[in-house]
């Protein structure tokens, strides 16, 4: 079933468990470097699918546009972590079938150590590697392959930094002025009395009352407009400096026609 199977249709489709559960969206496909066929795929999983898991293709079906796996879901989260770096080595390999329990196939008859030595320029075993973006299983059709990178996009985005608020409260403070009083106080003026002068004259006593007065401070308080105090907001355009990370496709010819010479 995997011979027939697209690399580039299985790229972002959803991959399901044996019993229809999903397992996550395909990130790669990786390919048989001795058939071509692909053989394994990898699913974004864990929380926010920062986490890929291998899973195989064999026994792979179509259903609609989701792949079903012929594999539990437990079975996938809990399955070596091996990072999804553009080649599957031999060992990778061989320890991930080991853990699915899989038969696996398009292996050479022979393994290095086992009575036979190796071809000059030969790979023992059989590796796997990534299949590229628009990359075809099918043999024998001139090969083309797309070569994606990714690029950072930046943007803004307005958000709420803080609050301002204009707030009054009342202070109360001693303040010391000088007023200028006024009062009266009395003075004796003797004035003597010619001879001569007409007037009654009686001994007798007698008593004169003469009413004084003063000037008192008086406080009083007013309220006058003094000062206006406005909030205005203005912007400030400043820089600043972003990262991320951005991961690009590079392209390996591996060529087999040369191990056989």
């Amino acid at each position: 079933m995997t011979r027939n199977l697209d690399p580039q249709q299985l790229v972002g489709s959803t991959a399901l468990d044996r019993d229809g559960e999903k397992l996550g969206k395909i990130g790669s496909v990786y390919l048989s470097d001795d058939t071509g066929d692909p053989e394994w795929m990898t699913v974004k999983t864990g929380m926010f699918g920062h986490k890929e898991s291998f899973v195989p293709l064999q026994g792979a079906v179509l259903r609609d546009e989701d792949v079903v796996a012929q594999v539990p879901k437990q079975k996938v989260s809990d399955a070596p972590q091996i990072d999804a770096d553009g080649h599957l080595s031999t060992d990778e390999g061989d320890e991930l079938y080991r853990y699915y329990g899989l038969q696996q196939s398009g292996r050479h008859a022979q393994n290095p150590g086992e009575g036979a030595q190796p071809a000059a320029g030969a790979v023992p075993g059989t590796g796997r590697r990534k299949a590229a973006p628009g990359e075809h299983a099918a043999r024998g059709e001139n090969a083309e392959v797309t070569r994606s990178e990714e690029r950072l996009r930046v943007g803004t985005e307005s958000v709420e930094t803080g609050h301002v608020r204009l707030r009054k409260y009342v202070v109360t403070e001693e303040q010391e002025m000088k007023v200028p009083v006024r009062h009266e106080e009395v003075r004796v003026e003797r004035e003597p009395i010619e001879r001569g002068e007409p007037g009654e004259a009686r001994i007798e006593e007698g008593e004169q009352e003469v009413t004084l007065h003063a000037e008192k401070p008086v406080v009083n308080t007013e309220t006058v407009p003094v000062e206006k105090v406005r909030l205005d907001k203005q912007q400030v355009t400043e820089e600043e400096t972003v990262h991320g990370q951005v991961r690009r496709e590079e392209i390996d010819v591996d060529d087999d026609t040369q191990r056989r010479r």
